[in-house]
């Protein structure tokens, strides 16, 4: 049941393009994970950059850094 949590800066995008996200981001799931599509969940947070920091940064990446599988390549 893989659950992706996108988080970025605010993009501004409308729901058509929020749909063709979730969709190819679903179809990569399929592939290397063998996932059935109904089994997907994907979520679109916005964040301010001013907000990254403490909101992302210091809760979800630092903590993890070592074990990520594609580290950022920024520093904060």
């Amino acid at each position: 049941m893989p659950h992706i949590d996108i988080k970025c800066f605010p993009r501004g995008l409308d729901d058509e393009q929020k749909a063709a996200l979730a969709e190819d981001i679903a179809e990569v799931i399929i592939r290397h994970l063998n996932s059935k599509d109904r089994s997907i969940s994907v979520a679109l947070n916005e964040v301010a950059e001013s907000e990254w920091k403490s909101q992302v940064w210091d809760s979800e990446i630092a903590p993890q850094l070592e074990s990520l599988i594609k580290k950022p390549g920024y520093a904060m």
